[in-house]
């Protein structure tokens, strides 16, 4: 029998339980078959809880969990968001609006995100840096729930940090994709 105690100044919080997060994909242009749309989802089940436990930090140890919406659409429909909504002409790979608001019982704000993802600059960029279109969109998907976890990458420190716990998650997953990996392989114009 083993036992400890600690004082106030020395105790550790215990650790946070994995929050419950639900997860949709949809596959808007009909090219993503569908046992490739399922490892995505797989990988996404495991990268989304595991990024609001690594970010727990921000949210006084609590993890938050709440909705992710995964829509993988074409260059076209792409292009038509980011004009809308970004007010810049021509596609991107991703688009993250975040609608977060309400609070689940502990005060910890839920995740309530739509994310839109380009299977076409996804394929551009994952032929470019060596991997395949859906590791692309691993990397795409867990950068959009990134942000809305409260990481930014504006300025340098911020984009090293961002792209660090990308990869520090992807590695934990035992994704094959990592963003500095495929930085490196483009020639470094990520």
């Amino acid at each position: 029998m083993s036992r400890s105690s600690t004082t106030p100044n020395s105790a550790m919080p215990p650790p946070a339980a994995a929050p419950h997060v639900r997860l949709e994909l949809t596959d808007a242009t009909g090219r993503v078959a569908a046992p490739i749309a399922q490892r995505l989802l797989d990988l996404l089940g495991r990268a989304v809880p595991l990024a609001c436990k690594r970010e727990a930090h921000r949210t006084n140890g609590q993890p938050r969990g709440g909705e992710v919406r995964v829509r993988i659409v074409d260059d076209a429909e792409m292009s038509a968001q980011h004009e809308e909504y970004a007010g810049i002409p021509g596609t991107t790979d991703v688009l993250t609006f975040d609608m977060s608001g309400e609070s689940d019982p502990r005060g910890v704000v839920l995740l309530d995100v739509d994310i839109t993802l380009c299977l076409d600059e996804a394929a551009r960029q994952g032929a470019k840096r060596g991997h395949a279109p859906e590791d692309e969109l691993l990397l795409y998907a867990l950068h959009g729930v990134l942000h809305c976890l409260g990481h930014d990458d504006h300025d340098d420190e911020a984009y090293r940090a961002m792209h660090a716990a990308e990869d520090e998650i992807l590695a934990a997953i035992g994704a094959s994709v990592r963003f500095h990996a495929a930085e490196e392989n483009a020639g470094g114009d990520a």
